[in-house]
């Protein structure tokens, strides 16, 4: 993909595996909104940025996973007075980004957790808080959606939504049925809060095509969130364990493939989520048995 896609009056996508959005400011300046996961998608987005006489005047990271904020230096190298603005505790995950995969883990991470999936490399992030904002000469408003990531911001730009990882296309839903979050009970709290918005012409997920259709792609999301609930709760229900066993049984109950490290903590993590969830539901209990943490079913 060469060009970038318009999603409404001065806003456009450059289409990736991340999708990254470029909104003027009328002057000739461009918001980037999320730089992708390395070199390679930043320079391509630049490539299209550039080729559509735009020069940019501002990063905002919506969150700090690296495949969103990995592009930031190769940008930054080429522009690097530009500030890059980020939801408070995401800026410092962004500032130090070892933060990221030592959480996973719980540790510091061994190599095969400290790759580009999990760690991208530092840029200097600032905190920027909700609401109506002016970044980088371009109004927009940034809504609070957590779950996916502890802090996280969707994007309204006019008629334009830009969900980040509050809500995912039909096909990234289907590749991981274990949606990743780091609370799955706010995950589903934000992506209900979506619903409300009025006057969005065009949502774009973080993973997907743009759609006209907020409410279903809504819906879709919170069905599959809460079939990943479903399935740890029947999972624990057929048999007590730590969350290392349950991540088994739930991987094969949803035909999981875990074929890195990474995905082993990513969805580790996810499971761990949504037996948060269950605990405070009063579903599940949890205890120490033979020096492990075991959830059970039952108040």
């Amino acid at each position: 993909m060469s060009a970038l896609e318009a999603l409404g009056p001065g806003v456009w996508v450059w289409p990736g595996a991340v999708n990254s959005v470029v909104a003027e400011d009328g002057q000739g300046g461009a918001l980037l909104i999320d730089t992708g996961l390395d070199e390679s998608h930043a320079r391509k987005l630049l490539r299209a940025v550039e080729a559509a006489g735009l020069t940019p005047s501002a990063i905002l990271n919506t969150h700090s996973h690296a495949d969103h904020h990995g592009g930031n230096t190769f940008v930054l190298r080429r522009f690097p007075a530009l500030p890059v603005f980020a939801p408070p505790l995401e800026a410092a995950i962004i500032n130090h980004p070892l933060l990221e995969p030592m959480m996973l883990f719980g540790a510091s991470p061994p190599p095969p957790l400290r790759t580009k999936f999990l760690l991208a490399p530092a840029s200097p992030a600032q905190g920027v808080g909700p609401g109506p904002q002016t970044l980088g000469g371009v109004a927009l408003e940034l809504l609070p959606v957590p779950g996916h990531a502890s802090e996280m911001y969707a994007v309204r730009l006019g008629e334009v939504l830009y969900a980040a990882d509050a809500l995912f296309g039909a096909q990234a839903l289907d590749k991981h049925p274990l949606t990743f979050c780091a609370d799955s009970a706010a995950q589903k709290a934000s992506a209900a809060s979506l619903h409300e918005l009025e006057g969005v012409v065009t949502v774009l997920p973080g993973h997907g095509a743009p759609t006209a259709d907020l409410p279903a792609l809504v819906g879709a999301n919170l069905a599959a969130y809460e079939r990943t609930t479903a399935a740890v709760l029947a999972t624990v229900q057929e048999a007590a364990g730590s969350v290392d066993d349950l991540l088994v049984r739930v991987s094969l109950r949803l035909g999981v493939h875990t074929g890195t490290p990474a995905a082993v903590v990513l969805n580790r993590t996810v499971v761990s989520a949504h037996l948060t969830e269950l605990l405070a539901q009063g579903q599940l209990t949890c205890g120490v048995e033979d020096h492990r943490l075991v959830f059970r079913a039952g108040p």
